[in-house]
């Protein structure tokens, strides 16, 4: 039975959901999800949880995440990249300084209106769906985190090239919509943009450096082996051992725990007596609690 998270470097023109069809085939799991959601024409990062490691899907979406980015100024299109039909083109008079002035106003805490080509429901219906049938609704915005954006100096490997294309890196929260940050920076420039080309570079703690491709998984002898174990999504937090089978126990059995001392306030990744990942946990004072647990039931 196959259980832990591996980093697929997405192509481009899949899905998501075409990923965890494809690595259902692969591994013969039937319990796979994926930690945010990239577009078909962005490549990159996805992290995929298989097995009980799906309970751990939550918290990787929660995190903070990296991008490249084509930004291309001219020009408008309905879906803000450019897979979609072109609304309009201006002319462009923009340079480095120009930019980088625009890109002030984005760095922070920003209000974002979700695209109309987006996967948000609204009255029970996608985004997207009510976009094919030529309607366009009113989209309440949303506040994001820019954490950095900065341009880059040197062309991403495999991204376009040509007139009026710059490059940026982005760092953001959750939710944050990458083409339209590129249609909103054109629109304070003045000359309109959307998105050429996105590659995410990172999740959380999981990074390109760690990514297979589908081929190389598709390619393994025994492509379970390449999982990484669940606890890897909380390497950030600090660890914690139980000493007792008892502790163990009652942990198991989903009982608030009493640590004979204190602990710093805060989540911990806890461990059994063998070293087996338990749970993610929360302690208060000398109380732990089980915010998820991930041994097999």
């Amino acid at each position: 039975m196959a259980n832990g998270v591996i980093i697929i470097d997405k192509p481009s023109d899949w899905t998501s959901m075409d990923v965890c069809a494809k690595l259902r085939g692969i591994l013969h799991e039937k319990r796979i999800g994926h930690g945010g959601t990239l577009d078909p024409m962005a490549t990159g990062v996805l992290p995929v949880f298989v097995g009980r490691a799906t309970r751990a899907v939550e918290f990787a979406v929660e995190g903070e995440k990296e991008y490249l980015t084509a930004l291309r100024l001219g020009v408008v299109t309905n879906t803000q990249d450019t897979t979609g039909e072109v609304a309009e083109t201006r002319p462009v008079h923009v340079g480095r300084a120009a930019l980088e002035r625009a890109l002030e106003g984005f760095r922070g805490k920003i209000a974002q209106i979700p695209p109309m080509y987006s996967a948000i429901k609204i009255q029970g219906k996608k985004l997207y769906q009510l976009a094919r049938a030529g309607q366009e609704v009113e989209r309440a915005p949303r506040m994001v985190t820019i954490h950095s954006l900065e341009v880059l100096d040197r062309i991403p490997a495999g991204f376009p090239q040509g007139e009026n294309l710059w490059y940026l890196k982005v760092v953001c929260s959750k939710g944050t919509y990458v083409r339209t940050l590129c249609h909103d920076i054109g629109e304070v420039l003045g000359c309109g943009g959307c998105m050429a080309a996105l590659r995410r570079t990172r999740v959380g703690d999981y990074g390109l450096e760690g990514a297979v491709t589908l081929e190389q998984l598709q390619a393994a002898s025994d492509p379970a082996e390449l999982l990484l174990p669940v606890d890897t999504c909380f390497a950030g937090r600090p660890m914690l051992v139980l000493k007792s089978p008892q502790a163990e126990k009652k942990v198991r059995s989903g009982a608030v725990l009493t640590l004979p001392m204190a602990l710093d306030d805060g989540e911990y990744r806890l461990y059994g007596v063998d070293g087996a990942f338990l749970a993610l946990s929360r302690a208060e004072g000398n109380r732990l609690t089980t915010i998820k647990s991930f041994f097999e039931v």
